[in-house]
């Protein structure tokens, strides 16, 4: 087990890959991610919000051992950061500037199967009236055309992340973080598009909303396995206890319906909020979870041999953080079995130095 930097700046904040995404091929893997200014604070995410985020990436051609960081090539409304408005003064926030009418439809079916293919989901913000929006790239993400248009799907707010499963030229199952009624956040929500981006259905609420004020279940995992079952995992707290987890539910039904399988990883420190979990398909039929733990201010893991219905003891991949300002994994896994995860990290001893982008490349 490795670590591998991929973005570090003194007196700047990079952060949340899972917001983003990762893509890989073979060797080569493109990660997403968003840069802002450090800034000292006592407690939350050590951000100056008076200036602006900027969106970039990080290409690795071996395999996660090496990286270079490139620019966001693609266009950004008023030239503003995507899916960070949480994080910026008024004045910087993309939502000033988008609307549900904002991105276009795409004027042809878009090739989901295309080789060179990869999708980013973008957002406006988490709070009620948000709106998303999608990118595609057909060069490895050397290049990024839109944003299309995601659909509100009667919903008060749409908060996308970057989580879909490509099952045709024209077909996608899309997992979304959905507003709840009252407008906070929020549900997971699982939706189609079998016209290549041009139209979308939604199919269900995965696990259903939850029902107290303060609670949700965000930023979804969905996995397709070679049975067809497609699972997904949920980020999820509890508004009364402030205690966070992740869940997991498993359709066998194109995601049209969702049964509750098991809660793989449960915190135990009120307030830390969580952290968005990763699935993904090893050899031999196993499973791996990753995730940031607040807790124990570690990246860290489970495995499953038994798609998904138990897990393995927590794993440490990453130890040594400051706080709980770290994660949001992104990960993939190797031809050679490898899984490289890609994380936000800080680990000056007093909590107070940059947040950077860092891989830990691990064998399970």
């Amino acid at each position: 087990m490795r670590q591998a930097t991929v973005y570090r700046e003194p007196g700047r904040f990079a952060g949340w890959p899972a917001n983003y995404g990762i893509w890989a091929w073979e060797a080569e893997i493109v990660v997403g991610f968003t840069v802002g200014a450090h800034r000292t604070v006592e407690r939350g995410h050590a951000i100056d919000k008076r200036q602006p985020f900027v969106n970039m990436q990080a290409r690795s051609l071996d395999g996660g051992e090496t990286w270079q960081i490139e620019d966001f090539n693609g266009k950004r409304p008023g030239g503003r950061g995507l899916s960070a408005d949480e994080h910026m003064a008024t004045g910087l926030r993309l939502s000033e500037l988008v609307d549900e009418s904002t991105a276009e439809i795409p004027a042809q079916p878009l090739d989901f199967s295309q080789s060179d293919f990869a999708l980013m989901a973008a957002r406006t913000g988490i709070g009620r009236g948000v709106v998303s929006f999608f990118y595609v790239s057909d060069d490895r993400c050397r290049s990024w055309a839109g944003p299309y248009r995601l659909p509100m799907f009667g919903q008060t707010g749409i908060a996308a992340r970057t989580d879909y499963i490509i099952q045709g030229e024209h077909s996608a199952l899309f997992f979304l973080t959905a507003n709840k009624a009252d407008g906070e956040e929020g549900k997971v929500v699982c939706v189609r598009s079998d016209d290549g981006g041009q139209s979308f259905e939604l199919l269900s609420a995965v696990g259903g909303e939850p029902a107290e004020r303060g609670d949700f279940a965000i930023m979804p995992a969905g996995l397709q396995l070679p049975s067809g079952r497609i699972l997904c995992a949920r980020r999820c707290r509890a508004g009364a206890t402030r205690l966070s987890w992740i869940d997991l539910y498993a359709s066998d039904d194109g995601g049209r319906s969702w049964r509750f399988l098991n809660r793989p990883a449960m915190f135990h420190k009120p307030g830390h909020s969580g952290n968005p979990p990763v699935l993904l398909q090893l050899p031999a039929g196993r499973l791996a979870l990753v995730y940031g733990n607040r807790d124990g201010y570690a990246i860290c893991a489970r495995l499953s041999a038994d798609q998904g219905e138990s897990w393995s003891e927590e794993i440490v991949l990453r130890g040594g953080g400051a706080n709980g300002d770290l994660g949001y994994v992104r990960a993939v896994a190797r031809d050679d079995g490898a899984v490289v995860a890609v994380y936000y990290f800080n680990d000056r001893p007093d909590g107070d130095g940059e947040r950077f982008i860092e891989a830990t490349i691990w064998t399970p």
